[in-house]
Parts: structure tokens; C-alpha cells; sequence
């Protein structure tokens, strides 16, 4: 990978802006004509009384030419991305996560940074780097793993400041990435020619309905034939939400106005619906299932059981929605749902404004789940797959 500290960087992302500034501009004024073709649209579907379609949510723009910016293009740089292989949504959404790790960076290598400065590390501050860690909720499990590894390499060599946030960054990287080596699967996507079922589980107030929309935004922008099922009927809110995302996103969500309706029946009707429509991702809202209420565990187990009937040959991934600002909380669900829930992967929500960014890694670590996405904003396109690499260089951003 490039070093995104290297001299040249500032001009490199000069030029980076520069290219996608005039991409901007190219797309400003198609976008003038497409505006154009569609106000005749309008005027003539309204003078039938034709029922309008809805508008495409907005692209993301162009900000200044900063420090984010800057940073951004060189976190892409580093992945072996040319200039003009950049995106302005690619810019926007790592100067999004940078911004929103901010909490956890300022309580963790501000402080580490400044007892640090140019001197080597010394036993008293790897002290000072385990409070740190904990602090950021990384867990215990990682935090001695990290913590073990510095000693070694201090016992073998003299270990400037620098030299041991670079160091630091390539042990987070490591134990995020196990689980998802593990797994056999680096980026989870749905799989063309199948359909592709992913369950989000987890408790009430974590976001899973309001990142289930997310989520099929992305994958209806991605081009896979997408399809809702509102599953979580015990909270009727959940089923009004979702059809608000589900408008959002052009996605059609299966539901059941009746109250208090049968999980597993809206799921059967998801299911023959994403057949005949040969859809690729049914993504399924459950219920926020406390990991103590058995019957909701056994709902679970009753959608599942409906899945493996109906679909044999589905591929089906359980997905826990956890809210990173809830830190060790969140990792007690993580682990209560792993021993029940049989699950396939995690989902790190609401990372902007909490300084408990570090327990994406005791997830990891102390539970073996691979992150497969992380939220950090309120907005529809404020969810993306997760890269371990942009999450470590966020989180140890050190200007």
C-alpha cells in the first residue's frame, strides 16, 4: 500500500480535486438536461392526473479542498485507486466516518499522541495505551493482544512515537480482519443466480429497521433486485418505517397491517413474492428480540425454519445490528445472540459522535464475527460495507 503520509500527498490530492471538480460540473449540467426532459414529464402526467414518480435521492457533492479531503483521497491512494478512479461519494463517505470515529480518536490518540511526542515508547506508556484502548471500549481480549505485541517488539527494538501508531494500526488491522478471513468471504454481497435472505437481528433501539433501509438502498443502487419483508410486527412503527425507506429506496416492502401479525406468515409471503419476482436480496426485519425473551428467540427460529422450507437452497445470512455508542453493552448482546441466533455477521451502527468507536474490534476479537457494514450518519447513504483498512486509519487519524 502507499504511504498516505508521503510528501507529495497534498498535490496529489490537489489534482484528485481538481479532476472531480470538473467531473462535477460535466455532471451539473446533463443533470440541467435530465431536469429539463423530466419537467415535460411532469407537465404532461399532471395534466393526465397521473400519479407522479418519485424523485432520485440527491447525489453527494463536492466539499472544500481540506484536511478531509486531502486525507480521504490518500486513504483511497493507499488501496491502489488512481486519480481518476476517485469518487466524490467515496470522498464523502470517508470524510463522514473520519469525522464521525472523532469522539473515539480524540479520547485516544489526541491523549496518546501528546504524552507520546517524539519519544520512544516505554513500559509506562504502554500503560498509558492500555487505559486508552479499554477506555475506547476495544475490550480486554484486544487490548492484551495489542498490548503483548508492543512489548515484543520493544524488548527486540527501540520504538518511536510514530513508529507505534503505525505499528498499532497493523494489530487493530489484524484482529478485525480474522474473523472475516474465517469467514471465507472479504466483502458480503448477494450472490446472482440465488436468492439471498439476510436476517437483521438485534434489540429494539440499536437502528436495525432504519439500517435494513439502508441497506436495501445500497443494494437497489447496486443493481440487485431488492425486496423488504416487515417482519418485526410486534412494533407497528417498524412496518410504517420501512415503507418509507422502502419509497426512498424503490423497494417494495411485503407486510401485514393486522396487529400483531404472525412473523413467519409475512416472511412466507416475502418469500413466494421474491420468487415470482426472481428477486436477489430479501432483506427481513425481525422483531427487537431481547436475548432473555425465549418466545422471541423462538420467532427466530421459526422464520429460519420457514426459509429452509420454502427457499432449500437460499443462501441466508443472520446479521446483528449493534449500536457502537452503547460499547461493552453492545458486546453483550453480541455475545448472548451469537450463542442463539446463529450468526453470520454484524452490522456497527450510529459510530458518529461516540467515543466507543473500539468495540467494532472487541467484536471481533471476543466473539469471532466478522463486521460486514457500518453506519456512521443519519442519512440513506450513510451505511457502507465495511473495509477495515478505512476504519483503522479513521480511528488513528492523528491530525
Amino acid at each position: 500500500m502507499t504511504n498516505i503520509d508521503s510528501d507529495n500527498s497534498r498535490e496529489w490530492a490537489a489534482q484528485a480535486y481538481a479532476l472531480l471538480k470538473k467531473k462535477q460540473e460535466e455532471q451539473k449540467q446533463e443533470l440541467k438536461k435530465q431536469e429539463e426532459q423530466e419537467q415535460e414529464l411532469v407537465d404532461t402526467l399532471s395534466a393526465e392526473n397521473t400519479i407522479l414518480p418519485p424523485k432520485n435521492v440527491d447525489e453527494s457533492q463536492l466539499g472544500e479542498f481540506d484536511e478531509n479531503f486531502t486525507w480521504s483521497a490518500m486513504v483511497l491512494a493507499a488501496q491502489g485507486k488512481k486519480i481518476n478512479q476517485i469518487s466524490i461519494d467515496e470522498i464523502d463517505w470517508l470524510t463522514k466516518l473520519r469525522r464521525g470515529l472523532e469522539e473515539t480518536r480524540k479520547g485516544f490518540v489526541t491523549e496518546l499522541l501528546d504524552k507520546l511526542g517524539d519519544d520512544p515508547l516505554t513500559p509506562e506508556s504502554l500503560d498509558d495505551l492500555e487505559t486508552l484502548l479499554i477506555r475506547a471500549d476495544v475490550g480486554i481480549g484486544s487490548t492484551d493482544k495489542v498490548i503483548s505485541s508492543l512489548r515484543k517488539k520493544l524488548n527486540e527494538e527501540v520504538v518511536g512515537g510514530e513508529a507505534g501508531i503505525k505499528f498499532l494500526k497493523k494489530e487493530l488491522k489484524l484482529i478485525i480482519d480474522k474473523p472475516i478471513k474465517n469467514s471465507g468471504t472479504d466483502l458480503l454481497v448477494p450472490q446472482k443466480g440465488k436468492l439471498n435472505v439476510w436476517l437483521l437481528v438485534g434489540v429494539n433501539g440499536v437502528g436495525k429497521t432504519t439500517t435494513l433501509g439502508k441497506l436495501a438502498y445500497l443494494s437497489s443502487k447496486s443493481n440487485y433486485k431488492t425486496l423488504i419483508a416487515a417482519a418485526d410486527t410486534f412494533r407497528a412503527a417498524a412496518v410504517e418505517q420501512l415503507k418509507v425507506w422502502g419509497e426512498r429506496s424503490n423497494v417494495d416492502v411485503i407486510s401485514n397491517q393486522s396487529k400483531n401479525a404472525d412473523p413467519a406468515a409475512v416472511v412466507f409471503d416475502a418469500i413466494n413474492s421474491a420468487k415470482k419476482r426472481n428477486v436477489d436480496l430479501l432483506l427481513v426485519d425481525t422483531a427487537g428480540r431481547l436475548q432473555t425473551k425465549n418466545n422471541l428467540m423462538d420467532e427466530l427460529a421459526k422464520i429460519k425454519k420457514i426459509i429452509d422450507k420454502k427457499v432449500p437452497e437460499a443462501i441466508v445470512e443472520s446479521l446483528l445490528v449493534l449500536d457502537a455508542s452503547q460499547g461493552q453493552n453492545g458486546l453483550k448482546q453480541a455475545k448472548s445472540f451469537a450463542k442463539s441466533a446463529d450468526l453470520s455477521g454484524a452490522i456497527i451502527t450510529k459510530l458518529d459522535g461516540t467515543s466507543r468507536g473500539g468495540v467494532s474490534l472487541a467484536v471481533s476479537e471476543e466473539v469471532n464475527l466478522p463486521i460486514r457494514f457500518i453506519g456512521a450518519g443519519e442519512g440513506i447513504k450513510d451505511l457502507r460495507p465495511f473495509n477495515s483498512y478505512e476504519f483503522v486509519e479513521a480511528m488513528l487519524a492523528d491530525k
